[in-house]
């Protein structure tokens, strides 16, 4: 892939009631000249990369906390990774995971949205051996 073309993931988290087919055709309607190429967990958009960052804006302008993104290695239908030409799909388990965790990055997003804070948890104060020796000897 050059520099100035971009494939990027945009991965919907487990939590949005988007579904992978609602996205893709949203990213469609924008009307620019991108390929575009719906998957599992939401779509592929593959552009010069100006194009794909443009898309990325108006996508997280609608849906801030729901669709995440990051650049692809490989261009679409690489013949390398698509699987309907017999690719391999290194890496997919570590995406499964990143799909995964997106749910709590989403809640947490939404609090620090809503005003949360986040707040350090009290440190861990250390017993003293001998109250530990009397906390093992209770029966």
């Amino acid at each position: 892939m050059s520099e100035e073309r971009e494939t990027r993931l945009f991965m919907i988290s487990p939590r949005s009631m988007l579904t992978p087919d609602q996205l893709s055709r949203m990213v469609h309607s924008y009307g620019e000249s991108a390929i575009i190429k719906e998957t599992c967990y939401g779509c592929l958009v593959e552009a010069p990369r100006e194009t794909v960052l443009r898309i990325l804006a108006k996508v997280r302008e609608k849906y801030p906390n729901e669709v995440f993104s990051k650049v692809r290695a490989y261009p679409c239908s690489d013949p390398r990774r698509c699987r309907a030409q017999h690719g391999t799909r290194p890496g997919y388990a570590q995406l499964e995971e990143e799909w995964a965790l997106l749910a709590h990055i989403q809640y947490a997003l939404e609090k620090v949205g809503e005003g949360a804070k986040y707040v350090p948890p009290e440190e861990k104060k250390r017993i003293p051996v001998n109250d530990f020796k009397k906390i093992c000897e209770v029966q």
